[in-house]
């Protein structure tokens, strides 16, 4: 079952939404403002996003911009809704990185017609499995296997291996590893990074000796 965010500052229009959504089977959280939403985008990965361009504290197409600068959110599809309805608006929305538009006032109908071929169409972008060695990480189920073990990770220490593995061979710095998993905000302290990688890998038990350390450099999985 898909989970899709909303956010939406206008309470009816949200309200409709999610309640269109949710007869159509879908899982539904919806947020009033930026703020309330990045802070749960930082626990949880939706599958769609319907975003709306005028916040109270952040505009839409800032919020598009920042989703796609991040390697963690920036395959997930958007959809962004607007009353403004000029071509040079739409433009800039699509240019910012949204997937598609939907005007308001808009029917139902067309919401949820658009929300399924978007959903769709990622379905069948979906990312295939990672392997490095015994290790085996599957993106659209969020799981880890290590010697055919299954392996319970946070959140982070999931985004971290992925990075990993997404590079396996690749000597990946500290500072690569915190823009990529942790975002160009995150103020956290220097050994962060180390922290997590020690987890990691007492996590994935043999197989975590598979990632290395580079001194003075970062880390690398082989």
């Amino acid at each position: 079952m898909a989970l899709i965010y909303i956010v939406e500052d206008d309470l009816s229009i949200r309200e409709i939404e999610t309640i269109a959504l949710k007869n159509s089977n879908y899982t539904v959280e919806a947020f009033e403002n930026a703020a309330a939403f990045f802070l749960r985008l930082s626990e949880k990965m939706p599958d769609l996003i319907l975003l709306d361009i005028m916040l109270p504290d952040q505009n839409g197409y800032e919020i598009i911009r920042r989703l796609r600068k991040s390697p963690q959110t920036a395959k997930i599809p958007v959809i962004m809704v607007t009353a403004r309805t000029t071509e040079m608006d739409l433009v800039k929305g699509l240019d910012s990185g949204a997937d598609d538009y939907i005007r308001k006032p808009f029917s139902i109908m067309e919401l949820l017609s658009r929300v399924r071929a978007l959903l769709r169409r990622t379905a069948e972008e979906a990312p295939k499995l990672l392997c490095v060695g015994d290790i085996q990480l599957d993106p659209e189920r969020h799981t880890v296997l290590a010697g055919g073990t299954q392996v319970e990770l946070t959140f982070k220490e999931f985004e971290l291996l992925r990075f990993l593995m997404t590079n396996s061979e690749v000597v990946l710095s500290r500072e690569s590893i915190m823009q990529a998993v942790w975002g160009t905000d995150y103020e956290g302290e220097s050994r962060t990074v180390d922290m997590h990688i020690k987890t990691l890998r007492q996590k994935l038990g043999v197989s975590g000796s598979r990632i290395g350390t580079v001194r003075n450099v970062g880390y690398v999985i082989t």
